[in-house]
């Protein structure tokens, strides 16, 4: 056994020194204080790199197929009430959805921006029918109305066209008026008293939509649904309150990753002329986000470039804001990684053995330099 202890001492490349041998200075105390501080710089120095993570970056061509869009959105119109403002979204595969109302909220507020109420129950105007005629059809165009008087009549070309009308014929007839909101004149005045009493104030509007994963296009507009036909009825109102400024508080495709930028968070455009069309054109690039624990979120990125068109004289436009986006063929990839622990550890000892052994050839430069120079300098003295 002692053989062998004795074999392995001899693999030993580290030889001890006794200790009565060592000779001790002070160039080596400095360059020794300088060695340890550089040390511990470095040490640290990689062990931050070792803990910083690092985002790979990859282009990738888009191969997913019957995907939905997430769109969000939080939208400021200080000019606008939030009774004629309608979201519609269509895309080129022919689906369209109008006067959109599940998962909005809007917010009505004053001119100060003081929020008025807040309510869950959509967004627009109500399905607003054409007026009910006398012999129970719908007023088409070039029909002269003839409002029904639900049975009050007291004769046959008899018309009542108005909500009024309809409360003095059942009055004659000796009958109360139990429900208006089931007389189509009442309900139809209601409506635009409804308008008027909203005049002045302004809506914010926010919420989610989810749509097909293809170019399409999403618009705020002035206008109220009738019969299920987008029609903007905005004649009847003021044209001088065509106001479409806005602030874009909040707009985004899919759920937000670290590092994610939307370009038109918090934009503001005041309009200084009435009506026309203000429009984004956006660039949908697919992202995917793959955090260093290997959770992947899903998500968009997208750029944008803003135009408006002025309304043309003599042509009835359609004001409002229109968001236009395509989406990029290529999709992009970011992956957390961060430095493996056997290279930090790598890292760590070249460090420590690169200083040592530096400050070793530098102390022994200057031990035996000193030492030559002192021995050069008692030889002139005997001489």
């Amino acid at each position: 056994m002692d053989r062998v202890f004795n074999k392995v001492r001899n693999l030993d490349a580290y030889p001890k020194i006794n200790e009565d041998f060592y000779s001790r200075t002070l160039s080596g105390g400095v360059i020794t204080l300088v060695a340890s501080i550089a040390m511990f710089l470095l040490f640290f120095s990689e062990l931050g790199l070792y803990l910083h993570t690092v985002t790979d970056t990859k282009l990738v061509v888009d191969t997913s197929r019957g995907e939905k869009l997430h769109i969000n959105f939080d939208i400021t119109f200080p000019a606008v009430s939030c009774t004629l403002l309608s979201l519609d979204a269509m895309d080129i595969s022919g689906e369209q959805h109008l006067d959109i109302r599940h998962d909005i909220i809007k917010k009505r507020i004053d001119s100060n921006g003081k929020v008025i109420e807040e309510r869950k129950e959509g967004i627009g105007g109500p399905q607003i029918e054409k007026p009910l005629q006398r012999h129970g059809g719908r007023l088409e165009h070039n029909e002269t109305y003839c409002g029904s008087c639900f049975g009050a009549e007291a004769s046959d070309d008899e018309c009542c066209n108005s909500c009024e009308e309809v409360r003095e014929a059942y009055r004659r007839k000796g009958w109360g008026l139990t429900n208006p909101d089931l007389i189509d004149q009442c309900k139809r005045e209601g409506f635009a008293q409804k308008i008027k009493d909203e005049e002045g104030e302004g809506c914010n509007v926010y919420g989610s939509l989810e749509v097909n994963k293809v170019a399409g296009n999403f618009h705020f507009v002035k206008s109220f649904h009738q019969s299920s036909i987008h029609i903007p009825d905005l004649l009847a109102f003021s044209e001088d309150s065509y106001n479409i400024s806005h602030k874009i508080n909040k707009l985004s495709f899919g759920d937000y990753y670290p590092g994610k930028v939307n370009p038109l968070d918090g934009v503001h455009w005041y309009q200084e002329n009435p009506n026309g069309m203000y429009q984004y054109f956006l660039k949908v690039v697919p992202t995917i986000y793959t955090s260093v624990r290997g959770h992947t979120i899903q998500s968009n990125q997208f750029s944008v470039t803003e135009h408006y068109k002025s309304p043309e004289i003599g042509r009835r436009s359609l004001p409002g804001v229109f968001f236009f986006y395509d989406l990029s063929p290529i999709k992009v990839t970011f992956t957390e990684t961060h430095i493996s622990f056997l290279h930090f550890l790598t890292n760590v000892c070249a460090i420590v053995g690169g200083i040592f052994t530096v400050a070793g050839i530098v102390d022994s430069f200057v031990y035996h330099g000193h030492k030559a120079l002192r021995k050069k300098m008692e030889i002139g003295k005997l001489g």
